[in-house]
């Protein structure tokens, strides 16, 4: 049973903080790139920040380039996002995703940032 159980989201004002975390089990974690995606009704998912196996490469979306980081603890089963200097646009439902090639993507149930004064 694979399962991406995500945490840390929440109310927070603009230019404040969050740290997002998932957990991962059912899986071998250190094969699988992990990555962030966000979601506000009615527009698409989008990418927000990915990690590889180890750590060595992280891509982000402009948009959050230099606010957000990305990083995975295989030790944990977990990968997080920091998040600085929010902005009210970064309020979305964040998503957790396990992928490699050839395999299914997994996802998690999301959680909901919202950044509001």
């Amino acid at each position: 049973q694979v399962q991406l159980v995500e945490s840390g989201g929440g109310l927070v004002q603009p230019g404040g903080s969050l740290r997002l975390s998932c957990v991962v089990s059912g899986l071998a974690f250190s094969s699988y790139v992990m990555s962030w995606h966000r979601q506000v009704p009615g527009k698409e998912r989008e990418l927000v920040a990915s990690i590889t196996r180890f750590g060595g490469t992280t891509n982000y979306a402009d948009s959050v380039k230099g606010r957000f980081t990305v990083s995975r603890d295989n030790a944990k089963n977990s990968v997080y996002l920091q998040m600085n200097s929010l902005k009210p646009e970064d309020t979305a439902v964040y998503y957790c995703k396990a992928n490699r090639m050839g395999s299914y993507d997994y996802w998690g149930q999301g959680t909901q940032v919202t950044v509001s004064s």
